[in-house]
């Protein structure tokens, strides 16, 4: 059965940080949540995958974040799990698929991955085994009124049903939008890009 992972992330956040790109003196794009799902070619979801993270450099969330995602410190510090643990969880979830992402977010995991390494800690996973595509300019290209929206709106943009419990900016509520959206837009007649299904 041929089967392929969409993913989405949240990751430490400040005001104005996105509009300044983290440039901010110790601003990092550390990963506080992963939320992925595993879907068949009818692009039915097969399998869930959800951690909490906790950051290293800034352990401490912002009001900023907390706000936006609802991710409290309290759940982060009772339930997180550490980088090199989630990041190896969610790559081994990710082997032998390719894995689609709404945005650049293998680019966090990969900045993710090199801090751990270099704090010396050992990953059990790694890229080599998985395809990582950003998908973002297909979609807004086949449904142009997508194009400012986050993947957690897409549902909403597109008039669709919502698609789950929660709401934008839990990463696995994200992906539920993202895969409604990919869903959708295929039942309709679209076509993925090439090399996002690979047997599984």
């Amino acid at each position: 059965m041929s089967t392929f992972v969409i993913f989405d992330l949240e990751f430490t956040s400040w005001p104005k940080a996105l509009e300044q790109d983290w440039a901010a003196p110790g601003q990092l794009r550390e990963i506080v949540q992963i939320g992925a799902l595993r879907l068949t070619e009818d692009y039915s979801v097969v399998e869930e995958y959800e951690a909490l993270v906790r950051p290293v450099a800034n352990p401490q969330l912002s009001t900023y974040f907390t706000e936006l995602t609802g991710i409290t410190q309290e759940a982060v510090d009772q339930d997180g799990l550490s980088p090199a643990a989630a990041l190896g969880d969610f790559l081994g979830f990710c082997r032998d698929q390719s894995v689609l992402s709404y945005g650049n977010d293998m680019v966090v995991v990969g900045e993710n991955v090199g801090w751990a390494r270099a704090r010396g800690e050992e990953i059990k996973n790694g890229f080599l085994d998985a395809s990582f595509l950003n998908i973002r300019p297909w979609l807004n290209t086949i449904a142009p009124a997508t194009r400012p929206a986050n993947v957690g709106r897409l549902w909403q943009v597109l008039g669709l049903p919502k698609p789950a419990a929660g709401s934008e900016h839990s990463a696995l509520f994200d992906c539920y939008s993202f895969a409604a959206a990919i869903r959708h837009l295929c039942d309709a007649g679209a076509t993925l890009p090439e090399g996002c299904l690979r047997s599984g």
